[in-house]
């Protein structure tokens, strides 16, 4: 049997630490990688990562997706380069019209019917027509505020209400989320950037709360949620950003899913620079209310950028043998860590 063949469009943080943890299973090609960033362009991917490319064959990364991905070249396309459904459309669509299947690292690819019905119908029919299946998964939204609540109620006879809470240290991300997440902004101009949605804060919690509702069986007729700065109290640093005290160290993000007019699930997602600096210690909890009561607590945090990575990689065969169309969490077998060959994995 042949390996899996995977290629890649996007080979920044995300894109590039998936290709280090492809390169060390076994079972598995990277035949492409399309990126444009002109340090990256032309130069081999074992170069990039300073991996020993040994008995491969190399692969330069291309600019051009139709030189990457074309006429069912490789099974699998993992997408990583948006956040939200609209932005990723376009390229999703390009990647199934090639007959490729396709995993995207985008927040709101998790459950883009919340938002994007319309497109999410559209990329349906376009899979289908196609032969393969869409997939949008990662570490949040994908699993730890959404796939593992629902887990986690298949012990309860009844489910009252689903609190989840994810507590982050954003010290590891660079220079980008930094600016996003209002990183060193003064109070007043973080104020001013909630106001005009300069600031990104969490992307995904109404598509976590979808995810959630729809396993469970409620309709959601409101959603709701909020963007408040974490002030901090005392000078903090991380390697790419900075807060001096009485400045913005991160962001408080809340969400909210009603049914019939009361909140029924929850979601409160802190997260900033250098939070045990002032007494916050990272961790994700989940609080199933009814019978019987779920309490889980995971302490510290599971890492976001390495989850997001092993997310993607470890759906990589559930996506190939799925049947075709645009699929969620809730529709694919239970993620697990791969440590076998993928090739066992593939339903040939």
């Amino acid at each position: 049997m042949e390996n899996v063949k995977v290629a890649l469009w996007g080979f920044g943080a995300m894109g590039s630490g998936i290709a280090k943890v492809l390169l060390r299973k076994k079972g598995v090609d990277i035949v492409g990688v399309c990126d444009i960033h002109p340090a990256r362009v032309g130069r081999s991917i074992y170069e990039l990562l300073e991996i020993d490319r040994g008995s491969r064959d190399d692969v330069l990364v291309n600019p051009k997706i139709e030189e990457v991905v074309h006429d069912g070249n490789c099974d699998i396309c993992v997408i990583a380069t948006d956040s939200f459904t609209r932005k990723a459309f376009s390229k999703i669509k390009f990647v199934v019209e090639q007959n490729v299947n396709v995993v995207s690292t985008a927040e709101e690819m998790s459950f883009p019917m919340a938002q994007e019905p319309e497109l999410s119908a559209e990329m349906d029919r376009l899979a289908k027509e196609h032969g393969v299946s869409i997939l949008g998964t990662g570490i949040n939204p994908g699993l730890m505020m959404d796939l593992l609540a629902i887990c986690l109620s298949g012990c309860m006879t009844d489910v009252e209400k689903v609190t989840c809470r994810r507590v982050n240290s954003l010290s590891p991300f660079g220079p980008a989320v930094m600016e996003e997440q209002g990183v060193g902004l003064s109070v007043d101009d973080f104020n001013t950037g909630v106001e005009n949605g300069t600031l990104a804060g969490h992307v995904g919690f109404a598509e976590s709360i979808g995810m959630i509702a729809k396993a469970i069986g409620w309709k959601v007729d409101k959603f709701e949620q909020q963007m408040s700065a974490i002030v901090t109290g005392v000078d903090r640093k991380s390697p790419y950003g900075f807060a001096k005290a009485g400045d913005v160290a991160g962001v408080n993000m809340t969400g909210q899913g009603y049914v019939d007019g009361e909140v029924k699930i929850d979601m409160v997602h802190p997260q900033q620079i250098e939070p045990e600096m002032e007494g916050t210690h990272t961790g994700d909890y989940i609080v199933l209310e009814g019978s019987p009561e779920v309490n889980m607590s995971v302490r510290p945090e599971v890492d976001g950028g390495i989850g997001t990575i092993a997310m993607v990689v470890n759906m990589i065969p559930h996506v190939i043998n799925a049947r075709p169309g645009l699929k969620t969490m809730l529709d694919l077998p239970v993620p697990h860590a791969i440590m076998g060959d993928f090739r066992d994995y593939i339903e040939r």
